[in-house]
């Protein structure tokens, strides 16, 4: 297994537009093969910035890599960038090969 993390430094004042860009759009996480869960996190608020993050578990690194190169991711970003900027710099990604899994 594979896990893909972004992180998000989100300006306070854009939390509410933030989570709606997220939780309101269109899912096609679920038409690629390899993809086996998604969970969207909220974490500590600070001072300058709300954390967030996107956690995306895979079945595999190299499923990773064809979500990437895939019709699917093109069109799930196809409006990054746009519009007013809601976090404090670009996300931070962060790649993580799963040694051990653990489930009830």
């Amino acid at each position: 297994m594979y896990i893909a993390m972004n992180r998000f430094r989100v300006r306070p004042d854009s939390e509410n537009a933030f989570r709606a860009r997220w939780l309101d759009r269109e899912v096609h996480l679920k038409t690629v093969p390899g993809f086996v869960s998604f969970q969207f996190l909220k974490g500590p608020t600070h001072e300058d910035y709300v954390l967030y993050a996107s956690h995306t578990v895979w079945a595999s690194y190299e499923a990773f890599v064809g979500w990437t190169q895939s019709e699917q991711f093109r069109a799930a970003h196809a409006n990054a960038g746009q519009g007013k900027p809601l976090t404090v710099g670009p996300p931070q990604f962060e790649g993580f090969e799963v040694l051990q899994n653990v489930e009830a």
